[in-house]
């Protein structure tokens, strides 16, 4: 399976399952156009840090500032990115918030926070996108294994509805982009290993989360980036509308 030739737009891409994803697709002989939110030196250094010469990079690699929930920023980088390439083959709209915040802390500054970057941004990254998607083009979206608990904790309520609405996106333009030759789908990591997981939980809580897969682990950014990579080949091309956990048997 290549990705040879392929081009992805994928926003909070220097950090997390966005740097794992950009990693592997590179390797995989994919363009990335990649977002970061604010810190140029270390969106420069994770460039950098790709195993590509430095010709190659130049080429393949285009990394833009921009805020992913900001509806002005998504069209300067879908420009960016048509600009560069011509085309988009992928959409991964990746960049996300998780703060923990039960009934009595959600503020409306919070609630705003969470679903302009967690899903108006993602919609409309999509929708500014499609125009310069061919058939066969993917959208990836990306949701938690949060969404399926059947107990789950208070201080997910605005985490976890943004990405309800998400896994909902997935399953209605399945039906809207498939007409256009696109597919769309979710992936839904379980407990995953990155500074937005790790944030605001105490050890007690991440032990106990840990606990609740048979492996007795969370998992990686680079096991969830494997399973986007399967979903943009060609290979995968009857799989659409699906949201597809990743999570070690944590939900099952």
């Amino acid at each position: 399976m290549s990705l040879t030739g392929k081009v992805f737009l994928i926003t909070g891409a220097t950090k997390g399952i966005g740097a794992a994803v950009t990693r592997l697709v590179i390797s995989q002989g994919a363009s990335v156009v990649l977002s970061y939110q604010s810190d140029k030196s270390g969106a420069e250094s994770f460039v950098s840090s790709l195993e590509l010469p430095e010709d190659s990079r130049r080429k393949r690699v285009l990394a833009i500032q921009a805020d992913a929930s900001s509806l002005p920023d998504i069209d300067r980088l879908v420009t960016a990115a048509v600009t560069q390439f011509g085309h988009i083959d992928v959409v991964m709209p990746n960049a996300g918030t998780m703060s923990m915040l039960d009934l009595e802390h959600v503020t409306p500054e919070s609630y705003d926070t969470h679903f302009n970057l967690n899903t108006k941004g993602p919609l409309f990254l999509v929708q500014k996108s499609v125009p310069y998607m061919p058939p066969g083009s993917r959208v990836i979206f990306v949701s938690t294994g949060v969404t399926s608990l059947s107990s789950v904790m208070p201080g997910y309520l605005l985490y976890a509805a943004t990405k309800a609405a998400v896994e909902q996106f997935t399953r209605v333009l399945s039906k809207d982009l498939g007409r256009k030759g696109i597919s769309v789908n979710c992936v839904a990591p379980g407990p995953c290993g990155t500074e937005l997981f790790y944030r605001g939980k105490t050890q007690e809580v991440l032990d106990m989360i840990s606990n609740q897969s048979p492996f007795r682990r969370v998992g990686t950014p680079e096991e969830v980036a494997g399973v986007v990579a399967f979903l943009a080949v060609k290979e995968s091309s009857w799989v659409s509308g699906q949201v597809i956990g990743v999570n070690g048997a944590n939900m099952v």
